[in-house]
């Protein structure tokens, strides 16, 4: 991709030497990343940096000029060389911070303003009394009921930026971060992996956060440490009894008899067939069955008349 270092610094091409410095300290001191937390700064002043990084050096600023970013970054024919050599190919290389300390040096970066306000955020910047932590990273960890039931080992791999033992460049680097699931977790568990984040010479990298969510299940629902089962049953089913089986996720095939007169709101508890406590994860909640109950759509009058012999014999009795 072509990059417009004019364009990035705010400047015209018939910018002079005295321009080029007076637009980089303006723009340098704006997005720096200790002093601007708007998303998007630090690549803007990464920008900045590679941008005076060519435009402040004549020979990369006159082949630039000349052949663009491709002939700046690709090489180009030496002029007036024995056997066709070319010129080197350019790399920025990858610290604004660098760049900006290199600038700014011994010279007031604030000369232009004569205030003391200014003068006391350049050296908060630069001198760097207190490095500050960027903002925690968060990201979901779908987990299955199952997984919540039994506890497992999750692998995540994460990219990151790392500093290079020189301390001033860095690269990207894959990682390996490890999730031990406790058994009874719930949704909104927070795993907090301290400062895993992008590492930066100025900034303390951000903690990343992994945030549980749980997914649906074929046959439970949750609520805290219980599950709820909700059974379709007929109405003669839920007059006359029945028994619903039930598999659990610890695989055990439940029958359970149901010999009360069932209506909307009954429920029948069981109490430690639930989810393991996060507390304590051998004790345990209850499972709740629920019922669903199937009216029939039509009764015929035969029908109707012996429903109404059957339900005035009980209440006779």
């Amino acid at each position: 991709m072509n990059r417009d270092y004019y364009e990035i610094l705010e400047l015209n091409r018939n910018a002079t030497d005295a321009d080029i410095k007076k637009a980089y300290r303006r723009l340098a001191l704006k997005f720096h990343p200790c002093k601007n937390k708007e998303v998007g700064s630090k690549v803007i002043f990464h920008d900045l940096g590679e941008a005076y990084d060519v435009l402040s050096d004549p020979r990369k600023k006159a082949t630039y000029d000349k052949f663009g970013d491709e002939g700046l970054k690709g090489g180009i024919p030496v002029e007036f060389s024995s056997g066709g050599t070319w010129s080197s190919k350019y790399t920025y290389h990858g610290n604004p911070d660098k760049t900006f300390r290199q600038f700014f040096g011994g010279d007031n970066p604030f000369a232009d303003f004569h205030t003391i306000e200014s003068a006391l955020q350049f050296s908060s910047l630069v001198v760097g009394v207190e490095k500050t932590q960027d903002s925690p990273i968060e990201r979901d960890l779908p987990l299955s009921l199952d997984d919540l039931f039994h506890g497992c080992i999750k692998k995540i791999k994460i990219s990151r930026r790392v500093m290079n033992e020189d301390e001033q460049t860095s690269s990207i680097k894959e990682k390996i971060l490890t999730i031990e699931v406790k058994p009874g977790w719930t949704e909104g568990t927070r795993i907090v992996f301290t400062k895993e984040g992008d590492q930066g010479p100025n900034c303390i990298p951000a903690d990343i956060v992994f945030i549980v969510r749980e997914k649906p299940h074929h046959s439970f629902t949750r609520q805290l440490s219980d599950l709820i089962f909700k059974a379709k049953i007929s109405l003669e089913m839920a007059l006359t009894g029945f028994s619903v089986n039930v598999e659990t996720l610890d695989g055990k095939l439940l029958t359970i008899p149901v010999n009360d007169i069932v209506h909307q709101s009954y429920k029948k508890v069981l109490s430690g067939e639930g989810m393991p406590l996060p507390q304590d994860p051998t004790q345990r909640g209850s499972l709740i069955l629920t019922f669903d109950i199937e009216f029939p759509e039509k009764l015929c009058a035969e029908s109707k008349h012996l429903i109404k012999q059957a339900l005035n014999l009980k209440y006779s009795h």
